[in-house]
């Protein structure tokens, strides 16, 4: 199994999860964070980093948030690794609430 990144990154991007990934396995996309499936170990430090809980095991992954299994992956194959921490994006405050994002996803 892997780790998943989920809708309540987009917009926000916190990368406090990247500074502490054994095996960078972080991937930076434009406003949004992906885990790419075929580095990830399973060790779960990334987790309680997040300060929007955005990153789940792939088993824990809610219904309503199961098509950012496959989104982590098809984003990880072209974006690139992030392996330092940065600051997260200027209006991250005022997103890392709101619901329903997934519109706000920059490719």
């Amino acid at each position: 199994m892997t780790h998943v990144v989920t809708e309540a990154c987009i917009r926000c991007k916190y990368t406090d999860c990247v500074d502490v990934c054994p095996v960078d396995c972080f991937r930076e996309g434009p406003n949004f964070l992906v885990i790419d499936p075929d580095e990830c170990i399973d060790c779960a430090v990334c987790i309680p980093e997040c300060p929007v809980n955005a990153i789940l095991p792939e088993e824990d992954v809610p219904g309503d948030q199961q098509q950012y299994i496959a989104l982590n992956a098809d984003l990880a194959k072209g974006w690139p690794s992030i392996t330092k921490r940065k600051a997260s994006l200027p209006d991250a405050d005022e997103w890392k609430d709101r619901k329903n994002k997934l519109g706000e996803l920059i490719k």
